[in-house]
């Protein structure tokens, strides 16, 4: 049987996307949806963002019923069927082969977005299916410091999608020049065992749990992104996205991350882009994980990760991943579970603040002053270090969770904290937030004092942490509650001030509570204050330093990622 093909131009390369033709019916319906906001690239000649303006990155879902159907196999293609498991034999470092169950789930509700129609919701197959999410478009919004919409830059749905609904990902990042923006998605390559390349369009199943093309997984339940007979396997590049000054786009493919999610990219004065994200969705046991090759190339590609604009994704051994850790017993490639990143000063900052094993804190990669370069086995030893005063042992993985992270000065750093999640039921004085949310959750202020980080305070007030709130066509049933905030940037007023952007977290009873609506939020603080702000009578109190004001709201079906300063021609 002969398949379709379509093409589309990224890095100036020509890609041919394989459509099995008894896909092809659902895969040109997800075309469509996605032209309507993608178009093409030369919407982009039209686009120019608005001097000194935010950049909001935001993804909206558009499947339907037919998305996923009740009772299929999921993740797509596992062997073991609905329910049902198989058993691989993976080839070990010592010439034998060693047995590896891999479980399968099964879709227990349709592809339906939460709606006012019927009690459907596509986000319950998360507890059947660990890998579940679904691609849908990027959107790119320009925004004053207020809020008020400049314009949309619509990401080709051809070329890189996002999956809904991975909170962790689409952080953007200025570069530190000043002149672009560097965002994370996924597009499609060779699908694994020499398969022709993947689709890249919105609402294929578990793309950001899939191998990527170089690094093949066979003990990962996700074999493809959607149904045919024969299963056709597929592989997704964690890709970077680099937009410029007047929406110019280019993306450069990567091998890291391989059965998880890049989360964040940065471009440094250097020229090179930093990376940080999670991989290995698969079943190899710690002990399988260091005796087997694939175990050992997932190993090394995951956590900080460096990659070079335009190149050839690089494949093991030469995945530029950057330090390692390994604490105690923990699982290898889990204690560098990162997911927020800044550089400041030249000097790289990530965050770890998810997962069950390692320490979530945050750690400052290589030497001070100097961006970690070199071949795969000079990065390997680059130390990755917790900053003085943040947390420092593993108790900190059930009370401590940071995100994005902001310096203000090199004596002031503002990170923002997600909160735990946890869902309190019923009610506390109509509060569904737990004591550590509420008492740690929010925007962080941090101190340098004689070489010692000391938290200053939290920045709460009018984050309504805990308190649920609706949103317009949306069930009540599943309204969140803000649980605290992910990514963020800042600038200085140069008048004391600082002026704070972030990206809220949610609670919820949803299936998965990335897929929440939440809310882009701004606070003004004053820099040099140690207390938390104490209210000012003579100003309004939407402009009270330390309270926070909602300056945008996602709507049902819709999530907000990033958020950053828009790139300039001139630069910084």
């Amino acid at each position: 049987m002969q398949a379709p093909w379509r093409s589309a131009h990224v890095k100036k390369r020509r890609i041919q996307i394989f459509v099995v033709a008894t896909a092809g019916l659902a895969l040109a319906a997800a075309t469509l949806i996605g032209n309507l906001f993608a178009g093409d690239n030369s919407s982009s000649n039209q686009f120019k963002f608005a001097p000194d303006s935010l950049v909001l990155s935001r993804s909206v879902y558009v499947g339907d019923a037919s998305t996923v159907t009740i009772g299929e196999t999921l993740p797509r293609g596992c062997a073991g069927g609905a329910n049902g498991s198989s058993v691989v034999n993976v080839p070990t470092t010592s010439n034998g082969t060693t047995s590896v169950t891999v479980p399968c789930g099964i879709a227990v509700d349709n592809g339906e977005a939460p709606n006012l129609s019927d009690n459907h919701n596509v986000w319950n197959n998360s507890g059947s299916d660990g890998s579940f999410g679904v691609s849908s478009p990027i959107l790119i919004d320009n925004l004053s410091t207020d809020g008020k919409l400049f314009g949309t830059l619509p990401i080709p749905t051809n070329q890189i999608v996002t999956s809904f609904s991975s909170k962790s990902e689409l952080a953007l990042n200025r570069s530190a020049d000043g002149r672009s923006i560097t965002f994370m998605g996924y597009q499609g390559g060779p699908g694994c065992g020499g398969f022709p390349v993947s689709p890249t369009a919105p609402n294929l199943v578990d793309v950001s749990a899939s191998s990527t093309p170089g690094i093949c997984d066979p003990t990962n339940p996700v074999i493809s992104s959607f149904v045919s007979t024969p299963v056709v396997p597929t592989a997704y590049y964690r890709a970077v996205a680099e937009v410029d000054a007047n929406g110019g786009l280019s993306i450069t493919d990567g091998n890291a991350y391989s059965g998880d999610n890049g989360r964040a990219a940065i471009k440094g004065g250097n020229g090179q882009y930093y990376m940080v994200g999670n991989d290995n969705s698969g079943n190899l046991s710690k002990k399988q994980l260091s005796t087997t090759p694939i175990g050992i190339d997932l190993v090394n590609a995951t956590g900080s990760e460096t990659l070079a604009p335009g190149a050839t994704a690089p494949v093991p051994p030469n995945v530029g991943m950057i330090g390692r850790l390994l604490f105690g017993s923990d699982k290898p490639g889990k204690d560098t579970n990162f997911r927020g990143m800044t550089i400041f000063n030249n000097t790289l900052y990530i965050t770890k603040g998810s997962g069950g094993n390692g320490i979530n804190t945050v750690y400052q990669v290589g030497t001070p002053g100097v961006l970690p370069t070199g071949t795969a086995a000079d990065l390997a030893q680059v130390p990755i270090a917790i900053l003085p005063g943040f947390p420092n042992t593993t108790a900190s993985t059930s009370t401590a969770f940071p995100f994005g992270i902001w310096f203000a000065n090199a004596t002031t750093l503002y990170v923002c904290d997600e909160g735990d999640g946890v869902l309190v039921s019923p009610a506390v004085n109509g509060n569904v937030a737990d004591a550590q949310s509420l008492a740690t959750a929010g925007i962080q202020k941090w101190s340098l004092v004689n070489g010692t980080w000391t938290m200053l305070y939290v920045l709460q007030d009018g984050l309504n942490i805990g308190v649920p709130y609706s949103t317009p066509n949306y069930p009540t049933s599943l309204n969140p509650a803000t649980g605290g905030c992910r990514n963020m940037t800042g600038r200085n007023n140069g008048d004391g001030t600082v002026s704070l952007y972030a990206i809220t977290s949610t609670i919820s009873t949803n299936g998965d509570q990335g897929a929440d609506p939440n809310k882009l939020v701004k606070v003004k603080d004053l820099l040099a204050s140690t207390t938390l702000p104490v209210a000012n009578p003579g100003v309004g109190r939407d402009e009270q330093p330390g309270h926070f004001v909602i300056i945008r709201s996602a709507q049902a079906g819709e999530v907000f990622r990033g958020v950053a300063f828009a790139p300039t021609s001139s630069g910084n």
